[in-house]
């Protein structure tokens, strides 16, 4: 399992936890210095089934400053797919990705539905 995150953020450190607290085994990779790749964000998308603006930080200010909110809609995936892949800081994070789910943010009850089954 692939636990992609950026340490300072306070809900990946909580997800981090909540890995460790129930022995979840994980590769740790950090989001700005490994940022995940255009043919990585491609297949976790299919992966997912999530429409691909769930990929994503819209609460970030990378996000912002861009004003990627007015912007996107007009964007097509390829193009969106390869601004992601241009900032981990655009990424929505934490994210986990197994052989065949992918987690976007942490809500616990759907890792525990996913990672605990």
């Amino acid at each position: 399992m692939l636990f992609i995150a950026y340490p300072k953020c306070s809900t990946c450190k909580k997800a981090k936890k909540w890995l460790d607290d129930h022995g979840i085994a994980y590769t740790a990779r950090h989001i700005v210095e490994d940022n995940p790749t255009y043919d990585e964000l491609k297949a976790w998308q299919a992966k997912s089934g999530l429409p691909l603006k769930r990929f994503f930080n819209t609460s970030g200010m990378v996000y912002r400053d861009l004003q990627l909110k007015d912007k996107l809609p007009d964007m097509s995936e390829d193009d969106q797919l390869k601004l992601l892949a241009t900032n981990g800081m655009l990424v929505k994070r934490p994210l986990v990705v197994t052989e065949d789910t992918v987690l976007l943010g942490f809500k616990e009850a759907e890792w525990v539905e996913k990672l605990l089954g």
